[in-house]
């Protein structure tokens, strides 16, 4: 990940964000090596959210112990009460998932602001977009359809979507939540010479194989000894359970919530109400009412609504999918 060097020299401080997952270990570790190799002098900072026994923070922990950086938690404390109002600086809607994700990472980044001086982010965002890592991909039937060649880093599994897709969500959206914070974001994930190498591979190399997505990614890292070999094989998770109780998942606690906020009568007019992108789940609607009051009639910002494809989906969440790993905790 050519794009962990990028930024050499530089009098500002790195840091790696939710460490604890595949793709933001492997970024973390990666930096980490990169700074050792050019002698600077000041720790790698890398910070972790979650609840007190949420598998995330675990995670985390054996990655910091493991790449010897200076780690640092936030402990997540969910009730249920009104959401933060993120639409407002991100200038968009986006979907139920990516809210889930962005609440972690905009109270991770506070934490930040206030407590360190560092300013560049890293994080693992794109990993699944480019390396096939959404628990969807093993839905799909053959090798050549996991990528639209209509879209450019965009799987199919999105939906068919403009090429902006992966700038307007993965990269743009993240810069309007941390820029009101001076924070810098910088995506290894999604360094174009990365990018086009690895979508140079056959079709058949990059597919989930023995049932583990990613596993191409997995596997080039074997032998590294950058992380541990739970964490390099660690499912893919949803962030909702990853970075809350094993009792009580984000997820479940977010749908009692919303329950209660948007009733069945206005799930039925939201067609009426939100012609263009209809929310799909009454957590979409939500999030939606909350975009309209701050900007009205800006709906079209936001070209396509995020769903995933081959299989009869109406909501976003891997938490809803039969095949998730973690079903049986529901």
């Amino acid at each position: 990940m050519t794009d962990t060097r990028a930024i050499w020299p530089s009098p500002v401080h790195w840091f790696s964000l939710s460490v604890g997952g595949l793709d933001s270990s492997l970024v973390a570790a990666t930096l980490l090596k990169h700074l050792k190799e050019a002698q600077v002098q000041y720790p790698l900072q890398t910070f972790a959210i979650g609840m007190e026994d949420s598998p995330d923070l675990l995670a985390a922990r054996k990655v910091a112990n493991h790449i010897g950086s200076e780690h640092h938690e936030v402990l997540l404390l969910l009730k249920a009460k009104k959401r933060r109002e993120k639409a407002f600086p991100m200038e968009c809607y986006v979907d139920d998932i990516n809210f889930s994700v962005l609440e972690g990472m905009y109270l991770v980044s506070k934490y930040v602001r206030k407590n360190t001086d560092s300013v560049v982010i890293f994080s693992g965002e794109g990993s699944d977009e480019l390396t096939q890592g959404y628990i969807y991909f093993h839905k799909v039937s053959t090798p050549n359809e996991m990528y639209d060649p209509r879209c450019f880093f965009t799987p199919a599994a999105l939906q068919p979507l403009p090429n902006h897709y992966m700038h307007q969500i993965c990269v743009f959206t993240y810069t309007l939540l941390f820029s009101p914070l001076s924070l810098e974001l910088r995506v290894p994930f999604l360094d174009h010479r990365f990018s086009a190498y690895y979508l140079s591979l056959p079709p058949e190399m990059r597919i989930p194989k023995n049932g583990v997505e990613k596993h191409l990614l997995r596997e080039a890292f074997e032998d590294s000894h950058l992380l541990p070999k739970e964490i390099l094989w660690r499912p893919k998770e949803a962030f909702s359970d990853g970075i809350t109780s094993i009792k009580n998942s984000w997820f479940k606690i977010l749908q009692e919530f919303v329950d209660h906020q948007v009733d069945d009568a206005m799930m039925a007019d939201a067609a009426q109400k939100f012609p263009f992108n209809t929310p799909k789940t009454k957590e979409g609607y939500y999030y939606r009412q909350i975009f309209e009051r701050h900007y009205p009639g800006r709906a079209g910002w936001l070209s396509h609504y995020w769903m995933p494809k081959w299989i009869n989906a109406t909501d976003p969440s891997a938490r809803t999918l039969t095949h998730y790993k973690s079903a049986s905790k529901a």
